[in-house]
């Protein structure tokens, strides 16, 4: 197999990408234009089934995150913008097919993305497609989750300026056909400061930038003891996550490094905001009774709830 390095510069497509003051979302896929018509499968959507410009061309917002349970939680942002409606009035928009949920709320788009590179991979080529489609501009993309600590306290949050593989290198390798292609996965540093300076709106609990190492696995692949298989001992495991704290990364999921390569082939300012559910140079299993883990999960939320409301002048700290 070769390798190649994909160059995310030069986009495939383009006539709308090109007005001046508007970033369009742009996808990199010149078969599309000979498509008579884009069946959007695991979304329940498509260009002929539905008018996705009046539907979604007002998104300025996206918020994806694992759960959901969890996606349909983060509607409160309806209350917070003050629009008008209740939880009760969400309505899934994915409502034809049991992978993904989708709910909006103004310029919010909210979507649940499952679990792993796989999944988050096949919603964000539909997502992706869609807001092109929409003629959305000037959106942008936000990974809200959970994942495991390296060397801080559980509930922190951790902003990633950017996603690293197992060898804890800035790339994420994808086979397509019989190459390799290694593409890049670097987040937008102005957005992860204007988030790290909102954060500053909620003291309670502590916030920062850091690396972010993506994995394909729960418990090998991220070095845990507590597996049905494993085939190294507990020295070589603290061994590696020291070696990761030590080269900047705090936390440990696994979905940044897709998102981060796609997000930033497609024209989308992207962000990454976990929470730190146990440190995981002290245990492998999370134990937290669940009243705090719910506490804890609510952190990026009320994050990115505040930043929101400053992007669109609706923000009034008490």
């Amino acid at each position: 197999m070769t390798s190649i390095l994909a160059d995310s510069s030069k986009s495939m497509k383009t006539d709308r990408n090109t007005y001046v003051g508007n970033r369009f979302v742009c996808v990199k896929n010149p078969h599309l234009n000979s498509m008579d018509e884009d069946i959007l499968y695991h979304l329940d959507l498509g260009t002929k089934t539905h008018n996705l410009p009046a539907m979604f061309g007002d998104v300025k917002f996206v918020c994806v995150r694992g759960s959901s349970n969890r996606m349909k939680a983060f509607a409160f942002i309806r209350k917070e913008l003050g629009l008008e409606g209740s939880e009760e009035d969400m309505q899934d928009i994915c409502t034809g097919t049991d992978r993904y949920c989708m709910y909006k709320t103004g310029p919010v788009l909210s979507i649940n993305h499952g679990m792993g590179i796989p999944s988050i991979s096949i919603m964000l080529h539909e997502l992706i497609k869609l807001l092109y489609y929409a003629k959305c501009y000037d959106v942008t993309i936000i990974r809200i989750g959970t994942s495991g600590g390296i060397g801080i306290e559980p509930g922190s949050i951790v902003i990633t300026d950017t996603a690293v593989d197992s060898f804890f290198k800035p790339q994420f390798e994808q086979i397509i056909l019989d190459t390799v292609v290694t593409q890049n996965t670097e987040l937008d540093k102005e957005l992860a400061e204007e988030l790290l300076k909102c954060s500053k709106e909620v003291p309670d609990f502590p916030t920062l930038i850091g690396h972010t190492m993506c994995t394909y696995d729960f418990y090998e692949g991220q070095g845990r003891l507590d597996g049905a298989l494993c085939s190294f001992s507990n020295e070589k495991k603290l061994d590696y996550l020291q070696r990761a704290y030590k080269t900047g990364i705090r936390n440990i999921e696994m979905e940044s490094s897709v998102f981060a390569a796609m997000c930033g082939l497609c024209g989308l300012k992207a962000a990454v905001v976990c929470v730190t559910l146990l440190n995981r140079l002290e245990c492998d299993q999370i134990n937290l009774p669940r009243e705090v883990l719910l506490e804890y999960q609510q952190h990026p939320q009320k994050l990115i709830s505040i930043f929101i409301k400053k992007r669109l002048g609706r923000y009034n700290p008490k």
